[in-house]
């Protein structure tokens, strides 16, 4: 009986740190994609348009420079929105923790660097700690998909210990070798 009972706290905890998440992140993603958060570029308050660069706090230089691309916003404000309400499903839970993880750890960090405030990165942890919270919960099914990503088997069982390192050092030249190609063929259609 008591296992059950401490089974259910654990799985409406998790449930709970979802909706908390989905909730702040979707108003700070909306926020985002309704202008509310960052000096936008043309839009600089005059106490900071008046000042020389070098002179801008920290803050004020962050927040200019994240509004200055439109499309750097509503990358962000999307990415919080996507991955927030992938955190409602069940399915699709653990895809919104790894959207959401690198955005906040992201956003801490900046936080940090442009001494944003105190409160800001307060929340910023909290969010993040729900999420690690819900990635406890959940550590079998993430277990599984690491082993599973670890073990999947490209070269074939059949080849000797020498023969599966040549092959696996092949594997990754050719890897290098498109993703260089790739990435010149982009560089050379939209230039230098």
């Amino acid at each position: 009986m008591k296992n059950n009972l401490t089974n259910n706290i654990k799985t409406h905890l998790e449930l709970a740190c979802r909706i908390y998440v989905w909730i702040t992140l979707s108003i700070y993603g909306s926020g985002k994609m309704m202008g509310g958060q960052f000096y936008r570029h043309g839009k600089l308050p005059e106490k900071v348009a008046q000042l020389p660069l070098e002179e801008v706090i920290d803050f004020d230089l962050a927040w200019t420079f994240f509004g200055y691309s439109t499309f750097y916003i509503l990358f962000i404000g999307m990415s919080q929105l996507i991955g927030a309400f992938l955190l409602l499903f069940e399915r699709t839970k653990l895809l919104g923790v790894a959207v959401l993880i690198p955005i906040l750890l992201n956003i801490i960090v900046v936080d940090i660097a442009f001494k944003i405030s105190w409160g800001a990165m307060t929340s910023a942890i909290m969010y993040l700690l729900a999420l690690f919270y819900v990635l406890y919960f959940n550590k079998e099914k993430v277990v599984a998909a690491f082993q599973a990503l670890i073990n999947k088997e490209v070269i074939p069982a059949a080849m000797n210990r020498k023969q599966k390192k040549w092959m696996r050092l092949l594997i990754a030249i050719g890897i290098f070798a498109a993703i260089f190609f790739v990435e010149q063929q982009l560089l050379n259609l939209v230039g230098r």
